[in-house]
């Protein structure tokens, strides 16, 4: 909670992600207004043939954040006798019951559940069949969350899991009308705020603090300099909350920044991804432009 002390106040957004935020989420993936989940669904039902076989045959395919693994089911269907499924979340309890789904539906391939943090190390598991390659899946533009010098970090990271005949498979959303952000992240159902309040509810559960969460107002804006949504909370009063022996305090109108969500331009993610060793080799999307898929290797030596 080291966030907490700073100016301005911050919270790591993976506290969005207990089972009801996870629960959220999905919910938030079928609004009208966020249109980037129906957007790559799309991509990934057209073009996953050709995904498949950019993947090649006994592929092990690691998705990080698999969440319900909604998009995986696609491209599970087009792969070629894939070597395994190996489902990376933060969320146990939510884990555990996709990956059962997934074992259900596809029994001919193993999965391989694994709770973790991705954005720090974690044990691969071993599939029992050798694969041929192997490829991270990170859908749903969650590359987004880091900041440019950290997702460069965390794509290096990914590099290293993939190996030299690995590749990476990755949404990336894409730049455009502000208005058409804005209205994604400020949904008028207010799921978008119910999901940013959570953090502060999974906060209370675990930390033993005692947040009001009425007191907190949901607050989402594009930064247009900066190319990326920022989301906050913000205090309609002022206020103190305890987080087991601290105590911290809000003034009114005073915010805690929750998460960032940056979009680029398809030269802007090649050049971050090339710097991390990879080499894009196709991008697909959608007749917008609003978002897209995009398919690397890792970049041989010269």
């Amino acid at each position: 909670m080291q966030g907490l002390g700073h100016r301005p106040k911050t919270l790591p957004c993976k506290f969005f992600y207990d089972k009801r935020g996870s629960q959220l989420f999905d919910r938030i993936c079928e609004l009208e207004e966020y249109y980037p989940t129906r957007t790559e669904m799309s991509i990934m039902r057209r073009f996953s043939g050709e995904m498949a076989t950019l993947l090649g045959k006994e592929c092990l395919l690691v998705e990080y954040g698999s969440g319900s693994s909604l998009k995986t089911r696609i491209l599970l269907d087009a792969m070629v006798q894939p070597a395994g499924y190996v489902p990376i979340d933060i969320s146990e309890e939510h884990l555990k019951l996709s990956a059962q789904r997934l074992a259900q539906a596809y029994p001919h391939i193993e999965v391989l559940p694994v709770c973790a943090d991705y954005t720090q190390s974690f044990a691969l598991p071993r599939s029992q069949k050798q694969p041929r390659g192997r490829c991270v899946y990170f859908p749903g533009s969650t590359i987004g969350n880091f900041e440019k010098e950290e997702a460069l970090g965390f794509l290096r990271r990914i590099a290293q899991v993939c190996g030299e005949d690995g590749s990476l498979l990755i949404g990336v959303d894409l730049k455009k009308d502000p208005a058409v952000l804005s209205r994604a992240y400020n949904d008028s159902a207010g799921v978008t705020a119910e999901f940013n309040l959570n953090i502060l509810r999974h906060i209370n559960s675990e930390l033993d603090a005692d947040f009001d969460l009425a007191k907190w107002e949901h607050v989402a804006l594009y930064n247009q300099r900066r190319g990326r949504i920022e989301m906050y909370l913000e205090s309609a009063v002022e206020q103190r909350a305890h987080i087991a022996d601290c105590i911290v305090r809000f003034e009114r109108g005073e915010t805690i920044h929750t998460e960032n969500s940056h979009k680029y331009t398809p030269e802007e993610f090649a050049d971050l991804a090339a710097a991390a060793g990879f080499e894009r080799l196709k991008i697909w999307m959608d007749e917008k432009k609003y978002f897209s898929v995009q398919y690397f290797q890792m970049r041989l030596a010269s």
